[in-house]
């Protein structure tokens, strides 16, 4: 987007684009499609910003919509297995991948990296809630932003606000209008389905997931998987990674792995639909109610980018969830390296101590080889990602050939 919308076209300036990214970063969501709204509300408005968020996610959405279709037909058959078998064992360096990314630009500071590590802890060692540790971590950097900002690398002071007329008008009836068009498919299933159907926990669970996950899209995979898997029982660990590399390898942002849950969840109990339509509506559910936030934020939010530009506090918070997202994403990487590498797990509880044991005599050697390989080729060597899935599902398929 720089490339192509400040440095070619020359739509917007080098300073206008750096502002609009801080600002997305502010937002719960994927920033990548709210910094596309964004665009488009600067040059063209309302139609633009629409315009631009719409056609940011449709393409993606179409393809990840084709492949849940033939994953949900397939998945019981013994090639797509071994294909998978792969492709698994390569997310686990993908994510790894971007632990390390993040840790380079987000923990410059020893209380940033111990933020990471206490997140980390908290959800691998002590299961506590992930909307509780963002909510933690955004609150204690207000607080240390405030009075030692040094701890984040913030300026000790900030820039006075500008003294421009501040839009309630405006941003009220964003909200209103984004707000009920955001629950307008929620009340019709309410109506139509009731509570107890499947379609209103999708729609509800990723409701939820829009607004309390902030640090971009692994920072939701983590709390998505295992809430998916664990609580929900929606999906296998196996399949949540299936669905991640899928995802990998489409168009769009990877936030669209969101829309293969949702159909699974819904392909899975389909009444009083067919498994097809059912499908269908659940990813459709998915889509909208993850992605209709981002317009909702930025339509209403965005006249007020150069105030929070010298919104200090509000900074300081930012940093803090970013680093606890480092640790929030280790411990997606974890969680998926055991479900990955390991056929069997136990639960050990100590107290608030819970914690995933892996048998070690059920390791598997295919996986544990193709992740080693995967993680030589993506960080060793910086190989392109989708050709790496490729290799890794092709391995997967000869290696189970040969066991």
């Amino acid at each position: 987007m720089h490339r192509e919308l400040v440095e070619e076209r020359g739509w917007i300036s080098e300073e206008q684009f750096l502002h609009a990214l801080n600002f997305c970063h502010l937002l719960p969501g994927p920033e990548a499609q709210q910094l596309a709204i964004w665009i488009g509300w600067k040059v063209h408005g309302v139609r633009g910003g629409l315009a631009a968020g719409l056609l940011f996610v449709i393409p993606g959405a179409a393809v990840i919509l084709v492949l849940s279709m033939l994953y949900g037909a397939a998945a019981h058959l013994a090639w797509f297995a071994a294909l998978f078998l792969g492709i698994k064992a390569a997310v686990l360096a993908i994510v790894v991948q971007a632990v390390l990314r993040l840790a380079g630009r987000a923990l410059g500071t020893q209380f940033r990296k111990g933020a990471a590590l206490a997140a980390f802890l908290a959800l691998f060692v002590f299961n506590a809630p992930f909307p509780l540790v963002v909510i933690g971590a955004g609150l204690m950097g207000w607080l240390v932003a405030r009075y030692r900002p040094a701890w984040l690398d913030l300026k000790s002071r900030g820039d006075p606000p500008p003294d421009a007329p501040r839009p309630w008008r405006h941003s009220l009836w964003s909200a209103l209008i984004g707000g009920a068009m955001w629950a307008a498919p929620m009340v019709a299933v309410l109506a139509l389905l009731g509570r107890g159907h499947v379609l209103w926990r999708i729609g509800l669970f990723f409701s939820k997931l829009a607004i309390v996950t902030f640090g971009g899209a692994y920072a939701v995979l983590a709390y998505m998987a295992q809430q998916a898997v664990l609580n929900q029982h929606w999906l296998s660990a196996g399949e949540m990674a299936d669905g991640l590399g899928l995802a990998e390898t489409t168009p769009g942002p990877l936030i669209m792995v969101t829309q293969f849950v949702g159909y699974l969840a819904a392909f899975r109990a389909p009444a009083p639909f067919t498994p097809l339509v059912a499908g269908l509506l659940g990813a459709a559910l998915t889509t909208w109610v993850t992605f209709a936030p981002c317009f909702l934020w930025v339509f209403a939010l965005a006249p007020w980018i150069e105030r929070l530009e010298h919104a200090r506090q509000l900074k300081g918070a930012l940093a803090m969830v970013t680093s606890a997202i480092v640790g929030v994403i280790a411990n997606l990487s974890a969680w998926f390296a055991l479900q990955v590498l390991f056929h069997r797990l136990s639960l050990a509880a100590l107290g608030p101590i819970h914690l995933s044991l892996p048998d070690l005599f059920s390791f598997d050697w295919r996986a544990g080889l193709i992740a080693a390989a995967s993680t030589w080729a993506i960080i060793g060597r910086t190989w392109n990602v989708i050709c790496v899935l490729a290799l890794a599902a092709a391995s997967g398929w000869l290696l189970s050939q040969l066991s």
